[in-house]
């Protein structure tokens, strides 16, 4: 199971290598915060384009037909970016990266589940099945956060190191995906057996009977990301524009306290009930909120650093409530595209906020995007808590 979540870590690593790598890009092609931010957003255009199709043919076709595609888009990628000398180089490299993690998320987790499976049949596990559902999940969701937080930590520790690291970056993470191509290959998984019937290109969603556990992991999840999205895309900028720090190694250390972070709450949690773990969730993403706004007003690199942590605390934890309760509840006929309808509805926040607060930053100042974000993405994560707690007293209110 372990060695099935790798192709994920890996295509998790591109997707958030290039973070702490912006400011030498725009030192030498030259763009505003916000154009950084329409950069950072055509990777969730390609993540979301690929969430539209990838859930539905893997849960046709099998994980592997879509896995290897993407990696393959991912190696374009890593091309791309060591040779990049315009934006339009750097938006189709992270389109490129979209795209392949769309199917990380989508058929790469459902992987994941499925070896899960397999291996608990072959053990003779039994009644255990909800136990190797839970697992999987936990192990799909360390293996995206764990990449995530990689990335950055790589790319911003030889930016510090090399006097030219861009190309020494994306030439390990093509040996990084080298290897995740040849695990796919290995994989011992075939095609789910589900129906083969209807549209291949088409929103993703859950079965009827589980859409209550995805919008509910929508409700939690989707605030989560967001956050740590604006620590990604903005970070450095407040960084050095407000505390006055341009190390890259700080920066990349900054996304990787997050994804560390965001790691370690799932393991902290990961005996606590679905609910339980959305409500945690909500509440990080909230503090997170809150430290945001201190960070900004203070001129304070530690509560940057707190909020960081929190975001990722209130990703992973929405992430991993989420998947919870679609493993334990979506049948493996229909998982990848509930996946993928999870991840729809978690990007689209992260795709569009981050980018208003990126050009409100460029017309009214750093401060005032920052701090219109987080009282934006407090109301979220408020609302979302509310709908989880709410839900989870009816049910009790019914038993």
């Amino acid at each position: 199971m372990w060695l099935a979540a790798w192709p994920v870590t890996a295509v998790f690593v591109l997707s958030n290598s290039p973070t702490p790598l912006y400011v030498l890009w725009q030192e030498d092609i030259g763009f505003s915060r916000g154009t950084l931010t329409v950069i950072f957003a055509c990777y969730i255009l390609g993540l979301l384009g690929s969430l539209l199709v990838s859930g539905v043919v893997s849960d046709r076709l099998g994980r592997k037909p879509v896995l290897l595609p993407a990696l393959g888009l991912a190696l374009a990628a890593c091309l791309i970016f060591a040779t990049a000398e315009s934006v339009t180089a750097l938006i189709i490299a992270r389109f490129f990266t979209g795209l392949a993690v769309g199917a990380a998320v989508s058929a790469g987790m459902a992987a994941v589940t499925d070896v899960a499976a397999a291996t608990g049949t072959a053990d003779g596990a039994g009644g255990a099945g909800a136990s190797r559902a839970r697992l999987g999940a936990l192990l799909a969701s360390c293996a995206m956060v764990l990449g995530a937080g990689l990335g950055p930590l790589l790319s911003g520790v030889l930016s510090e190191t090399l006097s030219a690291p861009i190309v020494p970056v994306f030439a390990v993470e093509a040996v990084a995906l080298a290897t995740a191509v040849v695990v796919v290959l290995r994989l011992p998984i075939g095609r789910p057996a589900g129906p083969r019937r209807g549209p291949w290109l088409r929103p993703p969603r859950a079965p009827r009977e589980n859409r209550t556990e995805l919008a509910l992991g929508i409700a939690v999840f989707g605030p989560g990301i967001t956050a740590t999205s604006f620590v990604l895309s903005l970070g450095p900028s407040l960084l050095s524009g407000l505390l006055h720090s341009d190390s890259r190694a700080l920066a990349g250390g900054m996304a990787f306290l997050m994804f560390l972070v965001a790691t370690a709450a799932q393991f902290l949690v990961r005996r606590l009930r679905p609910h339980a773990i959305l409500l945690a969730g909500a509440a990080s993403t909230l503090a997170g909120a809150a430290a945001l706004v201190w960070a900004v007003c203070a001129s304070s690199v530690a509560a940057l650093l707190a909020a960081a942590a929190l975001a990722g605390a209130g990703q992973g934890m929405g992430q991993l409530g989420g998947l919870s309760l679609l493993n334990s509840t979506v049948p493996r006929a229909r998982l990848a595209e509930a996946n993928a309808a999870l991840n729809v509805g978690g990007y689209l926040p992260a795709g569009t906020l981050p980018v208003a607060a990126g050009y409100l930053s460029d017309a009214t100042g750093l401060t005032a995007g920052a701090t219109t974000f987080a009282g934006v993405l407090a109301a979220l994560a408020l609302a979302g808590g509310l709908v989880v707690l709410g839900r989870r007293a009816r049910a009790g209110q019914r038993t």
